[in-house]
């Protein structure tokens, strides 16, 4: 029998790639149709989750979105994208158009099946996921474990949503460098983590899990707050309503589509977050049409479950708005943002979120990144107990670490200003130089 098996998936790959052969992607890039902004078609061969594939590419590169419109009955699929950089300019860079007609083409790794998307073993270092309930200095707690641990944080994203908080740490051992791989030190880790992530609440649902293969960060991340049940958790949310996404849900029965609509203030890769949660709930996509020009985005998605029915019942009905609702609130990045720039070294992300939590900062959310020997990481911060920010405290903190290393960026309007200058401190001087 598992012979049989493996025969037949053997032989589904191979008329898979024969028809990939027969009808490869086609990628056409337009800079001269759209005014302000560059056009990107892609035709191929339709499948579960291609759509979500193209938007992560696109959304991996920092692409806006801008419109959108996806048609996908049958056995192909085409998608149009207008697309600007950060700044709304068109993409003009050469090297950036190759490497998306490469992902997006024949040669691109997206084609592959949905088993291996975005997922690789990583021989650099090792994924640890964490999953818990949130309170302020949750992340200095669990770095400074790591740090005690001999491991070096070189890569991080942490979310909190309705109480509840999701990692994904990217870790190497302090004297070699590399993946941490002894079993028995890896259960250490996990089972000093969890205890961090229960704290005194010991029914919270901590998690901790070590992944041998990476999947994208952003759809993990996802994964993990959705199994988590977020979108199911009532407690009371202090958001500005009006900023709140609107998401409704509708039968088109002549035609069986459930239409699902998403109004919402436009924010950073909006669209990846609905096509993750719809393609991870096992909706297919058929039509789609994307408007995000304005300051609100609207979205309008015709979609069958995977097994070809619409939206059965209201309890279904509510899922699915509950679902799509918390998957953008998740990334709404609440708070002041800072921004640290310095040279990396082991123990750095455990001493500046340990500032932060001195000084009754809490982190909202965190985005860690090394790179050539540089630490370049993103805080978003609220004060622990409700409050706006001081920025007394702000320039204190700035003050330890370093004006040029720490950076206070975007909008302001959460900071109290400071009626006097703080006074230099020169606790961790030494530590963060740049």
């Amino acid at each position: 029998m598992e012979i049989s098996m493996s025969f037949s998936q053997g032989s589904d790959d191979e008329y898979e790639k024969l028809f990939k052969r027969m009808n490869p992607p086609r990628v056409v890039i337009d800079n001269e149709t759209c005014k302000n902004a560059t056009v990107i078609q892609v035709d191929s061969q339709n499948k579960h989750g291609i759509l979500l594939e193209v938007v992560q590419v696109l959304i991996d590169l920092n692409l806006i979105i801008t419109k959108a419109y996806i048609s996908s009955d049958g056995g192909w699929f085409m998608d149009v994208f207008n697309v600007t950089d950060q700044n709304g300019n068109k993409v003009t860079d050469e090297g950036m158009l190759d490497y998306i007609k490469k992902r997006l083409g024949p040669e691109g790794c997206y084609s592959s099946t949905m088993r291996s998307v975005g997922v690789k073993p990583s021989m650099e270092h090792t994924a640890i996921e964490l999953t818990g309930c949130d309170r302020p200095g949750l992340l200095s707690e669990v770095s400074a474990v790591l740090t005690h641990l001999k491991c070096n944080v070189v890569n991080a994203d942490v979310w909190t949503h309705k109480t509840r908080a999701a990692a994904v740490m990217h870790v190497t051992d302090e004297e070699t460098g590399g993946p941490i791989t002894d079993p028995d030190r890896l259960s250490r880790i996990k089972e000093l983590l969890r205890n961090v992530l229960k704290g005194s609440n010991k029914s919270g649902g901590a998690k901790t899990a070590v992944a041998y293969e990476i999947t994208h960060t952003d759809r993990r991340l996802h994964q993990m707050m959705f199994a988590d049940r977020d979108y199911e958790r009532t407690d009371v949310d202090t958001s500005d309503e009006r900023l709140r996404p609107n998401v409704n849900v509708v039968n088109w029965y002549d035609k069986g589509y459930s239409v699902v609509t998403i109004k919402s203030k436009d924010r950073p890769k909006l669209l990846f977050d609905a096509v993750c949660t719809l393609t991870d709930m096992q909706y297919v996509v058929f039509h789609a049409n994307i408007d995000a020009e304005g300051p609100e985005a609207y979205q309008e998605y015709y979609v069958r479950h995977i097994d070809g029915s619409p939206v059965k019942s209201d309890a279904e009905k509510e899922r699915v708005i509950q679902c799509l609702k918390a998957a953008i609130e998740r990334r709404v990045s609440e708070g002041l943002k800072l921004e640290l720039c310095t040279s990396d070294r082991v123990g750095l992300l455990s001493d500046v979120t340990r500032i932060f939590r001195e000084n009754s900062l809490t982190v909202t959310r965190a985005e860690v990144r090394t790179k050539a020997g540089k630490a370049l990481n993103t805080f978003y911060v609220r004060d622990a107990s409700g409050c706006r920010v001081d920025a007394k405290v702000i320039d204190s903190i700035r003050q330890t670490i370093g004006q040029t290393i720490l950076k206070v960026k975007g909008n302001t309007e959460d900071l109290k200003q400071a009626s006097q200058e703080s006074p230099t401190r020169f606790l961790f001087g030494g530590f963060f130089k740049s």
